[in-house]
């Protein structure tokens, strides 16, 4: 099968890529939306929604019932109604960039999954291979630069709304992306600066970090710190990325950009139908993405335990049985791994959000240049001289 693929035409290989992502990214942002509304209804002791229903499932005596009042089937629902419901045009507003601002959130949400890895398989002589569309050295660093060209679609929603309150969550969202991404890379230099060590070669991939977190670099002067996730040695740095995080993906306390309380709806106020729903599922792409990163950089990646990495799980499954030691065995394994973690980081973002009140705007300013900046400096610095020390 790896064969098969390598023999397909880089542009074949291209659109099957593209179609992947899309058809990964919309299920899962539709799915995001129906956990929200389910998870706050648990939250706050609610049934949520449970009344959509196929018909020829509801034929089923008890599954059909179950299923129901699980709500699953509002994902179509919501998935029909966003397709076919009237998608009107203001007259007030700046028609070309008005309908580019949808289409401009959704490109960096489908562009970033290329560079993160998601899972690995063993080749024959052992070696965990990194799963990813495109395993390139600038990972992380590609991931940053093109996520942050999402806030130009806030800002031309909001400027071409030709409306007060969509411009101000334009500009908010402006303020507060560009304060938050500041102190979100200072926070993951320290492990660059960990794991790219003397007589190496220098990487910012994603894959380096998990190999880390793997226990497999013999060799090194704090080799011993091998298979440790680095949420366990710099937690820190992890507690700085996941709050600007939050407020780089707009969720709150950090939902400024669309306050409902002071802004009705804030950049999307004057949107409807289709053209509401991408900005959301590119906000739930970009959790999924931000998520994915945490889980590579903080969580061990695919390796399921601290000191367990996904060779000796597989070590294991290989004496119950040879199939389970086949590579596509080994890839699924490691996928399902990987994104248990990433559902369970945004299990963790809904929680906070219907936990956590929404912060003022002068307060979000103040956590962001005040309290976290000053505390990614600090610890960069720590973690310089601490790593400068280790490695003499």
């Amino acid at each position: 099968m790896i064969d098969l693929w390598q023999n397909l035409h880089p542009a074949v290989q291209g659109v099957l890529k593209g179609l992947a992502v899309i058809m990964v990214i919309f299920p899962i942002g539709g799915a995001c939306s129906m956990a929200e509304r389910k998870i706050s209804a648990w939250i706050q002791g609610r049934p949520g929604p449970n009344r959509a229903i196929v018909p020829w499932v509801a034929w089923i005596p008890i599954l059909g019932p179950f299923l129901q009042r699980l709500g699953i089937f509002h994902v179509m629902a919501d998935g029909g109604k966003m397709l076919f419901k009237e998608d009107a045009l203001p007259g007030h507003v700046n028609k070309f960039y008005f309908v580019l601002a949808p289409i401009v959130a959704m490109i960096p949400a489908l562009t970033t999954v290329t560079a993160v890895p998601f899972g690995a398989y063993l080749d024959e002589a052992g070696r965990v291979l990194p799963i990813a569309l495109a395993n390139v050295d600038i990972g992380l660093i590609a991931v940053f630069a093109v996520s942050s060209l999402g806030v130009y679609s806030l800002i031309l929603a909001g400027w071409a709304s030709n409306s007060k309150y969509p411009f101000l969550g334009g500009v908010r969202a402006s303020a507060q992306l560009i304060s938050y991404e500041l102190s979100m890379t200072l926070s993951v230099v320290p492990l660059f600066l960990w794991v790219n060590a003397p007589g190496r070669e220098a990487t910012f991939g994603l894959a380096r970090l998990v190999e880390f977190q793997s226990g497999s670099w013999a060799g090194f002067t704090y080799a011993s710190w091998g298979g440790v996730w680095f949420i366990f040695i710099m937690p820190v740095s992890a507690f700085i990325f996941i709050t600007a995080l939050f407020a780089e993906t707009n969720r709150q306390p950090f939902d400024m950009p669309e306050s409902e309380a002071d802004l009705v709806g804030g950049f999307h106020t004057e949107y409807g139908a289709f053209k509401w729903g991408l900005f959301f599922v590119a906000e739930y792409a970009h959790m999924l993405i931000g998520s994915a990163v945490f889980t590579l950089m903080f969580l061990g990646g695919w390796n399921p335990l601290p000191w367990l990495p996904l060779a000796d799980l597989v070590g294991l499954l290989a004496k119950l049985s040879p199939i389970l030691a086949h590579p596509i065995a080994v890839g699924l394994l490691s996928i399902g791994i990987f994104l248990g973690k990433v559902l369970a980081l945004i299990f963790f973002f809904m929680w906070v959000r219907w936990t956590v009140p929404r912060f003022r705007y002068d307060q979000v300013m103040e956590i962001g240049w005040k309290k976290l900046l000053p505390l990614s400096i600090a610890n960069l610095l720590a973690y310089a001289i601490g790593i400068a020390l280790i490695q003499k």
